[in-house]
């Protein structure tokens, strides 16, 4: 898919979500929203497998994209989607950072920016969906 990744993960969809907020945070990056869209898709009487967004980020991180671009503020702070397809099995989907560079044509002064994004991506979604 354009932009995004997508990794399998060991753990429930809500275990992958918490697994992200204890490392985030660990790391001194802040959780600024969860969204638990089966909750919400039940309070309006329809179903949907577990699926479940968190939305965390660093704005030392995030704000140097939106200097260069402001409407890169749409694809920020960071989000990833924990869900789980008709099989039962539970995914990870995140946005790739360098995929911002192209919707939202970044200069290259954010290239150090993007990749360290790009990098800590990687890293944190390998940390929590493997045992």
């Amino acid at each position: 898919m354009n932009g995004l990744t997508t990794i399998p993960s060991d753990f429930s969809v809500k275990e992958t979500i918490d697994r992200i907020a204890a490392l985030v945070t660990s790391k001194g990056l802040s959780v600024f929203a969860r969204i638990d869209h089966a909750a919400n898709a039940r309070l309006a009487g329809l179903s949907l497998r577990p699926t479940y967004l968190i939305i965390f980020g660093n704005p030392r991180a995030g704000t140097p994209l939106m200097q260069d671009n402001q409407i890169s503020g749409i694809d920020l702070p960071v989000k990833a989607l924990a869900w789980q397809d008709e099989a039962g099995k539970v995914w990870l989907t995140y946005n790739e950072a360098s995929w911002l560079v192209s919707r939202h044509h970044l200069s290259g002064k954010t290239a150090a920016v993007i990749k360290a994004i790009d990098e800590g991506m990687k890293n944190v979604s390998l940390a929590v969906t493997r045992k």
